[in-house]
């Protein structure tokens, strides 16, 4: 079977040997283990469906996630990463327990969906919004036009 999209964990060379597990959940999840000063530190990369996909597939993936975040043993780090396809918005109303006040957008329904897992689980976003210099948002330009 082909994988249609596919998760990575880059580690840096001095870490490698201190990686004790690496879990592929599917193609849009993965986990690693490693084992640093006697502390274990769990690292999720994820990658969400589209907006545009079906809802059983992004339900799917919800559930995924949600056994993977339980799994972990109370006594154990963990971290998730990823592309959550969704926008959380500008605004942390309603959210200020786990939304840091820095996004984009108007909230919809998957950034809506990203915040309520991220209470639910005592989490609190690090940095959902990566700005770009203009030069690198601009596909087309001339004298008078730019997109």
């Amino acid at each position: 079977m082909r994988n249609r999209n596919g998760v990575g964990i880059l580690v840096d060379d001095e870490l490698r040997k201190q990686v004790v597990e690496v879990k592929r959940v599917n193609d849009r999840m993965m986990s690693i283990k490693l084992v640093i000063g006697g502390s274990s530190w769990n690292i999720f990369s994820m990658y969400a469906p589209h907006i545009s996909l079906d809802d059983e597939e992004k339900k799917k993936f919800w559930e995924d996630l949600d056994e993977m975040v339980r799994s972990v043993p109370s006594n154990e780090k963990f971290f998730i990463e990823g592309d959550f396809n969704g926008h959380i918005g500008s605004s942390s109303k309603g959210y200020d327990d786990v939304h840091g006040g820095h996004g984009f957008d108007v909230r919809n329904v998957e950034g809506a969906t990203f915040l309520d897992f991220s209470r639910a689980f005592r989490l609190v976003l690090v940095n959902s919004n990566f700005p770009k210099k203009e030069v690198y948002l601009v596909t087309f330009y001339n004298s008078v036009f730019k997109t």
